[in-house]
């Protein structure tokens, strides 16, 4: 019988979050096992047992329930965080700010907070091919799953958000101006910078003929052995050693991903060595009241309030 593994391009894992890989087996929510053999199914509740002592949270099913359930674990998880990415942007549109619109809905209990962020798109292995694999199967079986089309749809999309917003501020010329980046990968508290938003904006800061000096704490080698060497040879793009020493000369500076780091920054220093007093904050790490306070042209995801006519 063919597996659902096959319709994805590697084998299905365990749901253990990167970054937190070995907390998440210590102290599971759950843990979902597949297996057909009743024996084996013994044998892995013998293994865990010593992990969920204080709550009995093993389930045991079918082999293809338990793919299924990854899968699906993660298409949930992914259409949410695209649910609120696009009602950011009626957010933008409208004049609404999209963090009271987040608390307002989260607190309601069927609803929650989890996953309910707005940024500039979500990357990573799991998330885009977890999707992509359940969107092949659709196919496969001559199904046509529209929601989870228009959830791939709505991210690819929202990668595009900032740059929209820098062109806005700056115009479609972007030759002569150079960006500072914080953050490149996927995610905080990994190296991991598969399907990035960071590397889609350098690529497209660059051929708009922009420069761009970039920072992030681990996974500066990992974003430059996916760039263009060339770009990297003649400067066009360049990573440093200190995430201030990005911001010298820089036209503005653009937030990509929410490393804890990034979150109370020395604004004052920021402004001395910025160019232009610009933040395009890809995930909502500031608040646009005080950045204006600050003398900043702030640009949040849904939080812009540039209302227009309806």
């Amino acid at each position: 019988t063919r597996s659902l593994c096959d319709w994805s391009s590697d084998v299905c894992s365990s749901d253990l979050k990167e970054g937190a890989a070995v907390n998440d087996f210590r102290r599971p929510d759950r843990v979902v096992i597949g297996t057909d053999s009743e024996k084996a199914g013994r044998m892995m509740d013998k293994l865990y047992e010593p992990f969920l002592r204080n709550h009995d949270r093993l389930l045991l099913m079918g082999v293809r329930d338990a793919e299924m359930t990854k899968y699906a674990a993660n298409a949930m998880l992914a259409t949410r965080i695209s649910f609120i990415n696009e009602i950011s942007n009626l957010c933008d549109r409208l004049g609404a700010d999209i963090e009271n619109v987040r608390k307002g809905i989260g607190s309601d209990e069927r609803i929650g907070y989890s996953f309910l962020y707005a940024g500039c798109g979500y990357g990573g292995s799991c998330f885009p091919k977890d999707i992509s694999a359940l969107i092949r199967m659709g196919k496969e079986i001559d199904f046509d799953p529209t929601l989870l089309r228009a959830v791939d749809s709505r991210n690819e999309a929202q990668k595009q958000v900032l740059l929209e917003k820098i062109r806005r501020h700056f115009g479609e010329d972007l030759h002569g101006r150079h960006f500072a980046m914080w953050g490149l990968s996927f995610k905080p508290n990994t190296n991991d910078v598969r399907e990035a938003t960071s590397l889609m904006m350098i690529r497209r800061l660059v051929e708009a003929g922009a420069t761009v000096t970039a920072y992030d704490p681990v996974a500066m080698e990992e974003a430059a052995a996916e760039l263009d060497p060339a770009w990297i040879a003649d400067g066009r793009v360049s990573m440093t050693e200190y995430q201030y020493d990005t911001l010298k000369g820089a036209d503005a500076m653009i937030l990509i991903t929410e490393w804890k780091r990034f979150r109370q920054p020395d604004f004052a220093a920021m402004k001395d060595l910025l160019r232009q007093p610009v933040i395009f904050d890809g995930r909502n790490q500031y608040d646009p009241q005080v950045m204006s306070d600050l003398g900043f042209s702030y640009y949040g995801i849904g939080r812009t309030n540039m209302p227009v006519a309806v």
